[in-house]
């Protein structure tokens, strides 16, 4: 079983491979933070962190590098309207972007390096193509010169002549050809700004992805990965400024997540459909927002509604329920017994986590290993429904579960689902008071219980709690 990667370079599915073995380095572009995430953000963030998961469960180092852009058009506009400065913009966005990632039960990346950090990194990077004959300037801006880079359409499929006449670029008369790209733009007046050789200006978009991978992971990453929006022309346009520069592929494989819809159209702010992770998140468990993004294959267009967000709750609370009855009930045994768990039960665990990985191995297929999931629900239901089942069995069951979920996490860590002290004291007082017949007492608790979002289940395992 190797691991197969749909690469969008070569357009089909390809061994992965890394150029050191047992280390990855991952690049995925990160957000122009002037804005609160919204659920359209949302789907590569939780995909790349599923793919740089899964790569680190198979063994190997990843070094998941994701950029912010916190210098741009469209953040000097927001500093406007807010009459704050472009750096506070970017503190307050950041903060909120690594609260989102939280509230999505999101790994951290390795880095996120910042565009106005690395400025001299850039303008170095720009002065090398200048020096190659793949830049010049013009009135303080500098262009790439796309005419000299014959690759250049090759990861978007796009062809220069398709390209022409402003069709699918903006016509700017400084340009040499209408479809050369901004590498520095000149400063206007009152806008911030850094020194450079052609002036006071700062980056265009393209070229600081490309600074800061380089630097950070080398002339060539394992896996560049973004949003389907991001091929062309962001991809495209890194491709050209490093491989003219290096002249090295940039990535060894290209990944990018099909676009988030509601209803039939592409996620889009303009479009005034921008709905916000903060206010997703305050509604629905980091894992009901996961399974709905993963139980769609990560190239596919995904449908965003209100039902598929529900749907997806009540799947995970079904998920949930058997996890923590399972914990609940080992608990109960004392643990795992040294005796190792049933033949016929190991068996059918063995073929429930080999296709989560073979699945898995198949180009990241969340949807189908999600169905491994629920074929572990199945069998631990069935075991449970044993009141004799042995502590082994149980051991087991939870720990091809742990394997599967510390990938997808679906279910947040189940000693969340374990009582705290405070709630174990409440649940035993309220016990008690029915024994004692005090049904006012026993009303008392379990309001008390509930204003906390603790919720009582009578199962066959005994009384049961869980958050809300």
């Amino acid at each position: 079983m190797a691991l197969q990667i749909y690469n969008t370079m070569t357009r089909s599915k390809e061994q992965f491979i890394p150029q050191e073995q047992g280390k990855v380095k991952m690049y995925v572009c990160g957000p122009t933070v002037y804005g609160y995430m919204h659920i359209g953000n949302a789907r590569p963030v939780i995909v790349f962190d599923t793919v740089r998961s899964y790569l680190e469960q198979l063994g190997n180092e990843v070094r998941y590098v994701t950029n912010f852009t916190d210098v741009d058009d469209k953040m000097i506009r927001k500093a406007e309207e807010m009459n704050t400065t472009v750096a506070e913009i970017a503190e307050m966005f950041i903060a909120a972007y690594y609260e989102d990632l939280k509230g999505l039960d999101v790994k951290p990346a390795t880095m996120n390096p910042r565009v106005t950090e690395s400025m001299d990194l850039i303008i170095d990077f720009i002065k090398d193509l200048e020096a190659k004959g793949f830049a010049y300037e013009n009135g303080g801006d500098v262009y790439y010169r796309t005419s000299k880079f014959p690759g250049y359409g090759k990861l978007s499929g796009q062809k220069l002549e398709e390209l022409q006449f402003g069709i699918r670029v903006e016509v700017d008369s400084r340009k040499e050809k209408p479809e050369d790209f901004v590498l520095w733009k000149a400063a206007k007046p009152g806008e911030v700004y850094w020194q450079s050789p052609w002036g006071e200006g700062r980056p265009g978009w393209h070229i600081e992805c490309s600074a800061m991978a380089r630097e950070f992971l080398g002339d060539v990453m394992d896996i560049h990965g973004g949003g389907q929006d991001l091929q062309f022309p962001h991809h495209e346009c890194e491709c050209a400024q490093t491989e003219a520069l290096t002249g090295k592929p940039l990535s060894s494989y290209w990944m990018h997540n099909g676009f988030l819809n509601i209803g039939d159209e592409k996620m889009s702010k303009s479009l005034g459909n921008g709905l916000l992770v903060k206010d997703i998140r305050a509604r629905y468990k980091a894992g009901v927002i996961r399974y709905f993004m993963l139980s769609t294959h990560y190239r596919n267009p995904l449908g965003f509604t209100q039902d598929s967000l529900n749907s997806a709750e009540k799947s995970v609370e079904r998920i949930t329920l058997a996890a923590g009855n399972v914990r609940h009930r080992l608990e109960l045994a004392g643990g795992a017994a040294e005796a190792p768990a049933s033949e016929e039960l190991n068996d059918k665990l063995s073929a429930i986590v080999a296709n989560y990985h073979a699945k898995m191995q198949d180009d990241f297929n969340t949807p189908d290993a999600i169905t491994a999931v629920f074929d572990w629900v199945s069998l631990a239901n069935q075991t449970l429904a044993n009141q004799e089942a042995a502590a082994a069995d149980l051991a087991a069951l939870q720990k091809a579960f742990e394997e599967m979920n510390a990938v997808l996490r679906l279910v947040a860590e189940l000693a969340e689902e374990v009582a705290s002290e405070e709630v174990e004291r409440l649940i035993a007082e309220r016990t008690e008071a029915r024994k004692n017949k005090n049904w006012s007492r026993s009303d008392e608790i379990r309001d008390e219980l509930n204003a906390m979002g603790i919720l009582l289940e009578d199962t066959p395992q005994g009384m049961r709690w869980r958050r809300k």
